[in-house]
């Protein structure tokens, strides 16, 4: 069973060691809110490890896939497969249970009391948010119009992930996410027009779906940008886990309650990706995520998912057999570059995080507490 943690365990109850540091507080620069950590006068001090490029690539490409699968697994308004509501809350439930068992067998104990909050914030992003929003998008688009839809979730994660940390971004970040904003929505009209040839307006319509990508791709920013914050307080395996085990009181007996009445009749590779969504996209995935988040921060490594959009139409013309026409991919590329842009214009740290960096290198007073102090005793007392 989970124990409960014992409030002696907590590494934030502990005082700290005699010499040692107990580190920035949150939010700080140094402790890696942004991209890299930057000292006074833009010196770089920690540059991100190689390990987070890696483990950054290797969660987009299994969250690639994520699309595709839902794609499978709801079907098409001509031949629907699963109900996209049950596929939202199904892969959950299934996440949820095999992080149960995964957090007994590792005896994990409860996380405190004061991250419950924030965790139940990740899982309205991650496990509730984007499944769902998306899952219902997928039943009206196909996955290559939701592949780049979704295509500024990147500059989302950036944009939200500095207004958690309290940065300020410059007015080029915002000037490329307007840009990109632009031609996302020009794409979104264009095929709308194609869907109504004959409606007035020149044919120019929003989809709904794409209010619901729009939404879904809000919802992902945070639910990542969040998560990596809580990061810093727990594993980066944990904070995946515990918000979809939170979640099971509302995932599993919906999931029950809206099981399918003709299970049998749903195609065989609708589940595999069912499957594949709750184990991978749902839970394994996050694994890699949020490290490479925790590891090289939330605004510096969301750049890596500029090759998401790619992969995932690759993976729809492979398993679904989705055209990708040349107008697509020009609309994707320009995204990406406008995305791409936004990710190096520069984000500028809060006042509060400079002053914090100014304190830490300035050097210690001579104290009686300092070996290195020019003060003999008396002038110290004094």
């Amino acid at each position: 069973m989970i124990k409960p943690i014992d409030p002696s365990d907590d590494p934030a109850a502990k005082p700290a060691q005699a010499g040692q540091s107990t580190g920035p507080p949150p939010g700080s620069l140094a402790h890696g809110s942004g991209s890299q950590a930057v000292a006074p006068h833009g010196r770089q001090t920690t540059p991100v490890p190689g390990r987070a490029w890696l483990l950054g690539l290797l969660g987009t490409a299994l969250f690639a896939l994520s699309l595709p699968a839902t794609r499978l697994a709801v079907g098409s308004p001509a031949a629907p497969e699963l109900a996209p509501l049950f596929v939202a809350l199904a892969r959950a439930a299934l996440a949820g249970l095999l992080a149960a068992c995964w957090l007994a067998w590792r005896r994990t104990p409860w996380p405190p009391r004061r991250l419950r909050l924030a965790i139940g914030s990740v899982a309205a992003g991650v496990v509730f948010g984007f499944p769902l929003l998306t899952s219902l998008a997928l039943r009206q688009v196909d996955a290559v119009h939701a592949s780049l839809m979704l295509g500024l979730l990147p500059l989302a994660t950036a944009a939200i992930g500095a207004m958690l940390a309290r940065q300020r971004p410059s007015a080029a970040f915002w000037l490329w996410a307007a840009a990109g904003s632009a031609l996302v929505c020009a794409y979104a009209l264009r095929q709308g027009g194609h869907a109504h040839p004959g409606a007035p307006g020149l044919g120019l319509h929003l989809q709904a779906a794409d209010a619901l990508l729009g939404l879904a791709m809000l919802a992902g920013g945070w639910g990542y940008a969040r998560g990596a914050l809580l990061t810093r307080q727990l594993p980066p395996e944990q904070v995946i886990s515990w918000a979809v085990v939170f979640s099971l009181p509302i995932t599993l007996p919906a999931a029950c309650w809206l099981w399918p009445q003709h299970a049998a009749a749903i195609a065989p590779a609708a589940w595999g990706a069912l499957a594949y969504l709750g184990i991978v996209s749902m839970w394994l995935g996050f694994f890699a995520w949020y490290r490479a988040l925790a590891l090289g921060g939330t605004v510096r490594m969301s750049q890596v998912q500029l090759l998401q959009p790619f992969l995932s139409m690759l993976a729809a013309g492979l398993l679904l057999g989705e055209r990708l026409d040349a107008t697509t991919l020009l609309f994707a590329l320009a995204v990406m570059a406008t995305v791409l842009a936004g990710r190096r214009a520069r984000v500028h740290p809060a006042a509060a995080e400079v002053a914090t960096a100014d304190e830490a290198a300035a050097p210690m007073p001579p104290t009686l507490a300092n070996p290195n102090s020019t003060l003999n005793t008396k002038d110290a007392v004094r």
